[in-house]
């Protein structure tokens, strides 16, 4: 090769090294999603949901069914101290439950009153009605199927006896307190209830981290339990884990303790079931799709 090809060949080397080629730096957000970005994830969950095999579905609604039942728990043995006042002691008893929650969102599972929030994707038209109610019933009975397992397993491991008897007291009393209250009642309770829980599901789609979540769904879970609000998935380990208390012999002096029966369970559950879908698919789901649909037109035009 000529001096004067080799330094042609050296030129063309230079410039070639010095166009490197440009490296994205990947970008990331600390911030929570916006509303708007929350309910595309909402909705796109939902059609993943439709999407599950029933098997899986229904083992998925069995941990949702037993991580309830285990926050459900906590509450009764927090709240079975007889030194703590009223007010504090809703207080912690609510801290204690949302135990439940937040093994559901951050381990994965499928919950009956959270899935309320599908009904988005109804009005969205991203399924079916048939699809809905498949999951809907599939999810129900799972989370049922759940929480009477975790009763049996407690009713054998003999939970009930803790702090001389007063756990087994205090569930006799907590299930009666959910049956006495006549129909209407129990179903406006269920709204409310369902109405917080499915905001704190949707603070737990906007969050970014494990630590988000948790910190997000605290207040509105807590809010809730301390306010006396009717949570069905609750009431399936709450009702049938007072029941069994009261088979056992404990709670025998506690007002109501008569109601406690299985037509009762059936009663409080009929009400709080309706009143949270109506609460967390009316009041939740319809309204924030409704809001961001009207911007996303907005938008277009």
């Amino acid at each position: 090769m000529t001096p004067q090809k080799q330094t042609a060949s050296q030129t063309q080397l230079a410039g070639q090294k010095t166009e490197e080629p440009k490296i994205p730096v990947p970008i990331f957000n600390i911030n929570a999603l916006n509303p708007a970005e929350t309910e595309a994830a909402v909705e796109n969950a939902g059609v993943a949901k439709t999407q599950l095999s029933g098997g899986k579905a229904f083992v998925s609604a069995m941990f949702a069914g037993a991580f309830i039942g285990f926050g459900a728990l906590f509450f009764l043995i927090v709240t079975s101290d007889p030194a703590m006042t009223w007010g504090p002691k809703r207080f912690v008893g609510g801290l204690a439950f949302c135990m439940g929650l937040v093994l559901v969102l951050c381990c994965g599972a499928e919950l009956f009153t959270g899935n309320s929030l599908m009904a988005s994707d109804i009005a969205a038209h991203k399924i079916s009605w048939s699809a809905l109610a498949k999951n809907w019933v599939i999810v129900w009975f799972g989370n049922l199927a759940g929480a009477l397992l975790l009763v049996t397993l407690i009713g054998f491991a003999g939970t009930m006896g803790l702090n001389d008897g007063a756990v087994g007291g205090t569930a006799v009393a907590t299930a009666a307190s959910k049956i006495t209250p006549d129909w209407f009642t129990l179903f406006f309770r269920g709204i409310l209830c369902n109405i917080l829980v499915c905001l704190a599901v949707r603070i737990g789609f906007s969050a970014r981290s494990v630590g988000d979540k948790v910190l997000g769904i605290l207040l509105p879970i807590a809010g809730f339990v301390a306010m006396g609000f009717e949570h069905c998935v609750a009431n399936m380990f709450f009702l049938p884990v007072g029941l069994l208390a009261k088979t056992l012999g404990f709670g025998a002096d506690a007002a109501g303790a008569d109601a406690v029966t299985v037509q009762g369970i059936l009663y409080n559950l009929s009400a709080a079931t309706l009143g949270n879908i109506v609460g967390g698919a009316v009041f939740v789901a319809l309204a924030y799709w409704f809001v961001n649909a009207k911007k996303d037109a907005q938008k277009a035009a």
